[in-house]
């Protein structure tokens, strides 16, 4: 089954380190990600985790079902020490580097080396050590066939563009599908008595995404094949 990729509003920035000239980015994702991204491809009941210490190590198995071969697929990695709670952090990162196993959000290992220039007035100097209260936000993201991030804007907390990758937008950027075009093709999956519960599920099978997700040429290829489909009753 296709784990869709990472949207724009679903990663997150991390200043990793900051010099007089500027600050360098980490692109990252949160366990709340992991959990709603195995909830839309698996179903919330066919997917578990499960934590184990191996010499004084905590590791995580994240367990999901596959419909395929009618088994348990198991993906197992280990968690490091946050800089709060020690037991929480190692739980939380163990289980995120067992989702990047499953696939989910692998994607960020492609991104670029970010670097954000800063004025003076966005720097502190606590005895030679630089810092910054700026906050940074994945304004657009895109990918190409390969799932390789081709397509970067970053923002600062006032909504200012501070990076940018990519000059255009790659044919598979992300697309929001107007409502009538939603409504259009459940409309004609219905006339051949295909209902919209089956139609969410062949999308999500196919490309790994809810229908409004689905990119313009993903749309026409599922529209294109339900007006060519023979009515079937029963369905």
């Amino acid at each position: 089954m296709n784990i869709r990729l990472l949207k724009a509003s679903e990663i997150e920035c991390r200043v990793q380190q900051v010099k007089e000239t500027g600050c360098s980015l980490l692109l990252y994702k949160d366990a709340r990600c992991d959990m709603k991204i195995l909830d839309e491809t698996f179903g919330c009941l066919n997917w578990q985790r499960s934590h184990d210490l191996i010499n004084g190590n905590l590791f995580c198995t994240v367990s999901v079902f596959n419909e395929d071969i009618e088994q348990w697929v198991c993906k197992q990695d280990v968690g490091t020490e946050s800089n709060t709670e020690k037991e929480k952090g190692q739980a939380s990162d163990s289980f995120k580097r067992a989702c990047f196993n499953l696939g989910i959000g692998r994607e960020l290992y492609t991104a670029p080396f970010i670097w954000i220039k800063l004025d003076s007035s966005e720097l502190q100097n606590r005895n030679g050590k630089y810092s910054t209260n700026v906050k940074f936000n994945v304004a657009e993201i895109g990918y190409n066939d390969d799932r390789e991030i081709v397509r970067l804007v970053i923002t600062d907390n006032k909504g200012k563009e501070r990076y940018t990758l990519g000059h255009s937008k790659p044919q598979n950027h992300e697309i929001v599908l107007t409502d009538d075009q939603v409504k259009e093709l459940y409309k004609v999956a219905g006339d051949k008595q295909v209902s919209s519960l089956v139609v969410d599920k062949q999308v999500q099978k196919k490309f790994g995404c809810k229908v409004q997700e689905l990119t313009l040429a993903q749309y026409k290829f599922m529209l294109d094949g339900y007006e060519k489909l023979e009515a079937k009753e029963g369905k």
